[in-house]
């Protein structure tokens, strides 16, 4: 019978522990490119590369649309966004007595981890806010002749994504007297 030589066993063998090696060094390198877990999802930071770069743009009203357009450009209009449904975490407060809870303590338990954040529409009628991805409800209140709100969901993904807030998307219209 014909038995391989030492040398080639060694080499086999060193060949083996080679490969080995690669592959733990490739998973390394992989490891190391992925993103921390740690990495807070705050705001307004251009850093942070799981956020989402929103833009909120509220589009000014038509002038042959038979309002007033005293009020085409939005100004101090705040803009709240939330990870829940909040008309539907109301409706279920509602439903079900909670003895001793607030509202507010109702809502932060239903949104976990995922804080509100509020911002604010420039004279311009738009905003810029960096938000993690996922469902999200916007909720904005223009004010003047015409009361205007927004009960928006929309999807967040992706590096930039753009919210035209329309008389078409509106939630709901009130005529001031």
């Amino acid at each position: 019978m014909n038995s391989p030589s030492p040398a080639h066993r060694w080499l086999v063998a060193l060949l083996r522990v080679a490969l080995v090696l690669a592959l733990a060094g490739a998973g390394w390198l992989v490891y190391r490119g992925l993103p921390p877990d740690d990495a807070p999802h705050s705001l307004g930071t251009a850093g942070q590369t799981r956020d989402t770069l929103l833009r909120i743009i509220v589009l000014p009203r038509p002038a042959g649309s038979g309002e007033q357009n005293s009020d085409a450009a939005p100004t101090n209009t705040p803009v709240q966004l939330y990870s829940i449904d909040v008309a539907a975490a109301q409706r279920e407060f509602l439903d079900e007595r909670r003895p001793g809870q607030r509202f507010e303590d109702f809502i932060v338990r239903r949104m976990g981890a995922r804080q509100p954040i509020r911002t604010q529409l420039d004279a311009g009628g738009q905003t810029i806010v960096y938000v993690p991805p996922g469902r999200w409800w916007i909720h904005a209140t223009q004010e003047g002749a015409q009361e205007v709100s927004w009960r928006l969901p929309v999807n967040v993904a992706g590096r930039e994504q753009t919210v035209e807030l329309t008389a078409a998307n509106a939630y709901m219209r009130t005529k001031r007297f």
